[in-house]
């Protein structure tokens, strides 16, 4: 729904808006002019890994559609701004815990890499800086690297994870993450994935892998370890974005169907499968954590977690005349929120285009009072209505109150004896799922999540949650998110009415889709889960 509907909305509606791309990708007018703190997309699920259960996974992409080719300046991340997870242990919609992400800059001896020229006479001239990053290779062709900074790294990007209990700017700075081996409390980030050149054979995955870092927390908030990993990796949303965009230019034959083969498009594949995934080919930058459940969870919110994603710079800014690398310009001020993401499509396909930047600048606790006619009334039945004809469900859609606001019952709605039922969106995950539904390993994932644990639809009756269902994944979207979620599918039919009975939602039981197949063997079954980026050449 991500792509597929931002395009219907904007095909039908704003033909010449370029506010959206993808799951959060250019989401909003005012964050297209800065894509170094544009959240992308928000993972958060249980750990799958073998060996991790217990834990929880939390993903934050920034940095939408990055060429592999984008040098020579790459995909560092904004040093004048603050990148924050934010968990919510008790349901209220206000933050409980967050972490804090800065990140420093620097070039080696000052100017990064600096050659001498020779003279025809055999003199040399004074070094001077070369206009590239890096001048030799960083791996070897075996799948060795060097992973300290050498002659030939000329610019070294690092950066500090700081944990906050309460809120966010007046709550208690409990202390930063540190590094299991050595206690530094200053991690590196790999190089982007410049090339073969710079990293021949498998040289990358090998030095990306030796950035994964064991951290320890704060004392006084988690004594087991977790994982910490910051870089690039390869985008992991798949969307059919060039025929989105044109009109939905598909037949509707293809896109109501989950036929295989799928006989509209001619393939051997199912009709989920036939279209190519147009930004496979794309990077993003990862903001990836693995913190034990027990150390996230609350006793009034029970077994339950909401988390979201932000970005904030500094409120004013002035640009030095005469810019330097460290610096080009002068910011200050209070921190001033610009980019969030917590529940995948939102802003894209839920918020009305006068409320897009509001809405990247608003906290979960108040949605209710500025976005609930959004969610209550939304207009994407509307488009697909005059798309393809399919009559768009009953107004007033408790329903999705309960899908994206509130949390499922007996699912992932806070089920703490003191939760506070907060009407706000935000991805909420059952830390403790498995007592009720039954796991499944990576590899018997369902990609349409929890939407399989609804069986029963009628006429007259909505479908019941069935744990028992062989369909079921209750460890998939919309409890929580994991990478192998389609959640494009998945929410084209809620939106559509799948939850809903026959009469009150007509088009609730076709199988809308995007032509373009998302699951779990598309990514690595091991943290940070995302496949190594894209090289550049």
């Amino acid at each position: 729904m991500r792509r597929l509907l931002a395009a219907m909305v904007v095909s039908v509606v704003f033909v010449s808006s370029t506010a959206a791309f993808a799951s959060s990708h250019r989401e909003a007018p005012f964050i297209t002019r800065n894509p170094k703190v544009d959240g992308t997309d928000f993972y958060l699920f249980n750990s799958y890994e073998t060996g991790r259960s217990g834990n929880v996974t939390v993903i934050a992409n920034y940095q939408p559609l990055q060429d592999a080719y984008g040098g020579p300046n790459y995909f560092s991340m904004d040093p004048e701004a603050l990148y924050e997870i934010h968990f919510d242990n008790t349901g209220d919609g206000v933050e409980d815990i967050t972490f804090q992400f800065r990140f420093q800059n620097a070039l080696l001896n000052g100017t990064g890499v600096a050659l001498p020229s020779q003279f025809p006479d055999g003199g040399m001239s004074p070094a001077v800086a070369i206009p590239l990053i890096n001048a030799g290779a960083v791996g070897l062709a075996d799948g060795g690297f060097s992973l300290a900074p050498t002659g030939f790294q000329g610019q070294r990007e690092t950066f500090t994870v700081s944990l906050v209990k309460g809120n966010r700017r007046t709550g208690a700075v409990v202390g930063q993450l540190s590094n299991s081996a050595g206690g530094a409390t200053t991690f590196a980030k790999p190089l982007d994935n410049i090339g073969s050149k710079t990293f021949p054979g498998n040289s990358y995955a090998n030095y990306a892998r030796a950035h994964v870092y064991s951290v320890n927390f704060p004392a006084g908030f988690c004594a087991t370890p977790g994982k910490l990993f910051v870089g690039q990796r390869a985008e992991g949303f798949a969307v059919n974005l060039g025929t989105i965009f044109d009109l939905v230019n598909a037949p509707a034959g293809l896109i109501t169907s989950e036929a295989n083969p799928c006989v509209p498009a001619g393939s051997t594949r199912a009709c989920r499968d036939v279209a190519p995934n147009t930004i496979g080919n794309k990077n993003v930058t990862t903001l990836s954590l693995e913190i034990p459940a027990s150390c996230l969870t609350n006793a009034a919110g029970g077994t339950v977690i909401g988390g979201w994603t932000s970005a904030s710079v500094r409120q004013a800014r002035v640009i030095n005349p005469t810019a330097t690398y460290t610096v080009p310009a002068r910011e200050g001020g209070a921190w001033t929120q610009v980019s969030r993401l917590g529940m995948p499509l939102v802003n894209e396909v839920v918020i009305g285009v006068p409320d897009k930047d509001k809405f990247n600048t608003s906290e979960p606790k108040d949605d209710l009072a500025n976005f609930a006619p959004y969610v209550l009334t939304p207009t994407l039945p509307q488009l697909i209505n005059v798309l393809f004809g399919v009559a768009p469900p009953v107004a007033n859609r408790g329903d999705l109150v309960t899908v994206f606001l509130q949390g499922i019952p007996g699912v992932n709605a806070f089920n703490g004896a003191n939760a506070t039922p907060a009407v706000s969106e935000m991805l909420r995950l059952n830390t403790n799922v498995g007592s009720v539904f039954a796991p499944r390993p990576a590899g018997t994932q369902n990609n349409l999540g929890a939407l399989g644990c609804y069986v029963g639809r009628t006429a007259t009756l909505p479908p019941t949650l069935t744990p028992g269902a062989s369909t079921c994944d209750a460890s998939g979207f919309p409890n929580g998110r994991r990478p192998g979620d389609d959640v494009v599918d998945i929410a084209l039919r809620v939106v559509e009415g799948i939850l809903m009975s026959g009469d009150d939602a007509p088009g609730g039981g076709i199988p809308f889709h995007d032509g373009v197949l998302q699951d779990a063997s598309q990514f690595d079954s091991t943290f940070p889960y995302l496949k190594t980026p894209n090289p550049g050449s």
